[in-house]
């Protein structure tokens, strides 16, 4: 973690990032960020880290072939039960 920072959530739902964040993040008015709910906390980031993230964990894998798997091995249990 760089650094730990209190934020307070206004009376219509809205938090202010302080600008030593939004400035390492390059994140100006108006970019759109994305709040990712977890069990252990909150994720938020720009649309173009979180496709970043996701391509990087994509990275080599070939979801159709696996969904595809998936739903044949589904249909053979369908069908022996």
């Amino acid at each position: 973690m760089r650094g730990t920072y209190t934020v307070t959530v206004g009376n219509k739902g809205r938090v202010v990032l302080p600008t030593a964040i939004r400035a390492r993040r390059n994140w100006a008015e108006g970019t759109t960020l994305i709040a990712i709910d977890t069990p252990t906390g909150i994720v938020l980031t720009s649309r173009d880290e979180a496709e970043r993230l996701l391509r990087d964990q994509l990275a080599g894998t070939d979801v159709v072939t696996e969904l595809l798997d998936e739903r044949r091995a589904a249909a053979r249990d369908e069908l022996g039960s």
